[in-house]
């Protein structure tokens, strides 16, 4: 009977949180920093969306610097294999964060987070390819453990 009750409590759990944040609808782990045109770590993917659907954009996101950084995602929209449009944004610009743990002693950052950054709205039906990337300030110090881009409807 325990077992029971924990399971239906955990399932109940991941459902609400569906509820609150979103239905996951893809995931790309950018995990490395593109640097320049010769050192591009694009991740991709394609979903079949409809006019007005809403999807949101979340970062996932684990690193540790010195001093100041700053990243930034850039993602290349295409609709129906043709260039639709750009969207960028900074991870750190959150408007909802979960279980966000910064710290940062001396010159040392060290800071893990889930957030909300952005939000589009579908202006047409078609098949959308996001083809993203990584960017950063020039800073030896930075390293990325986890840089993910989280979509949801």
């Amino acid at each position: 009977m325990k077992k029971i009750t924990i399971l239906l409590f955990s399932l109940l759990t991941l459902m609400s949180c569906d509820l609150l944040t979103g239905k996951e609808i893809a995931r790309l782990s950018i995990n490395k920093v593109s640097t320049s045109e010769q050192n591009i770590f694009e991740k991709e993917t394609n979903l079949n969306l409809k006019k007005d659907e809403e999807i949101a954009f979340w970062s996932e996101m684990d690193l540790e610097y010195l001093n100041e950084a700053h990243f930034q995602f850039r993602f290349r929209i295409y609709r129906n294999d043709e260039p639709y449009g750009i969207l960028e944004f900074n991870p750190t610009e959150k408007n909802v964060t979960i279980g966000e743990v910064k710290t940062t002693i001396g010159d040392e950052t060290k800071w893990h987070f889930t957030g909300k950054n952005k939000t589009l709205k579908i202006k047409e039906d078609g098949n959308y390819t996001f083809k993203g990337i990584l960017k950063t300030t020039k800073n030896p110090s930075i390293k990325v453990n986890k840089a993910i881009v989280i979509i949801k409807k």
